[in-house]
């Protein structure tokens, strides 16, 4: 049995067309069991198979919590994680219920990222296929059919999968993350520590839809700061160091006594800094860090 776990707060038009993507796929899931982060339930299409929505309720992004509601609530052996971002292709799930069926691993499937509109006229697989675009700063898919992601730092609950009875084994998500920014990585040292070995595959291809977003994510500097203290007081060092540093270089935080301290509000021009553009099909921390560290140099 396969159950699709995503969680999702607005963005209502973004799920919608997940769940269109999940109807159409050539092996269906058994289930799919949406984490809402809302007070109202959405209203979906009809489906081929049963949708569950877990009512988390609003108020902040507790996005570690919701995965793990997620995934205890699935019934299925083969847990597949989709941000509510992501259309899926048609053979996704196929993709990951064959490899998952010959491994006990966590799995990282494609990304294709959309440029702005690209869901305007409806879903176009063929069409998103030639016009996505890999982002930069990710691998690209293996050779093979899987290839072993060396640093746990690259997981990333974006798109993944793995048996539930390793989930549920090491513990889900750690739960004291709240708010956005460094439950992924934390999960991934897990994953790691646990003798769990990481892959990308090649498949499991997912559509990233186009939204406007900030990278590195100022719109979160509290909640980034805060997340990477916890991963120092678990594991021994900060994580989110390239955020932190643009964050540092930009006049928002500095390091005081071993510790992250905001220094001011974030205002438009840090917005518009780190703000994606129309024309973008995704943000760039390395593009607004590059620039940051360009500009240090020259003063």
């Amino acid at each position: 049995m396969i159950s699709v776990c995503t969680l999702a707060g607005g963005r209502a038009g973004h799920l919608h067309n997940i769940v269109l993507g999940l109807d159409a796929q050539l092996v269906p899931p058994d289930e799919l069991v949406i984490a809402v982060m809302q007070d109202e339930p959405y209203v979906l299409p009809e489906t081929r198979f049963p949708v569950r929505q877990l009512m988390i309720g609003g108020g902040g992004i507790p996005l570690a919590a919701a995965r793990n509601a997620a995934a205890r609530a699935a019934e299925g052996e083969t847990l597949i994680f989709l941000d509510v971002d992501c259309i899926p292709d048609p053979a996704f799930v196929g993709d990951y219920a064959r490899l998952l069926g010959e491994m006990d691993a966590v799995l990282m499937g494609e990304v294709l990222y959309l440029p702005a509109g690209a869901t305007d006229t409806g879903i176009d697989i063929d069409r998103f296929a030639r016009i996505g675009v890999k982002h930069s700063e990710r691998a690209g898919p293996p050779v093979e059919a899987t290839g072993a992601c060396s640093d746990y730092r690259c997981f990333w609950s974006l798109n993944f999968a793995m048996r539930r009875a390793t989930f549920l084994a090491l513990g889900g998500f750690d739960e004291r993350y709240v708010g956005y920014g460094g439950e992924d990585t934390d999960f991934g040292r897990m994953v790691v520590e646990a003798g769990i070995p990481i892959h990308w595959c090649r498949g499991a291809r997912v559509y990233h839809q186009h939204h406007t977003h900030h990278m590195p994510p100022v719109h979160h500097v509290d909640s980034v700061i805060a997340n990477a203290a916890r991963f120092r007081d678990k594991w021994g060092h900060f994580t989110m160091e390239h955020w932190l540093r643009a964050f540092t270089l930009m006049g928002l935080v500095r390091l005081e006594k071993g510790e992250h301290v905001r220094l001011r509000d974030v205002n438009e021009a840090d917005l518009a800094l780190t703000r994606q553009q129309a024309d973008q099909p995704y943000a760039s921390t390395a593009t607004v860090l590059a620039l940051l560290e360009a500009r240090m140099a020259a003063a």
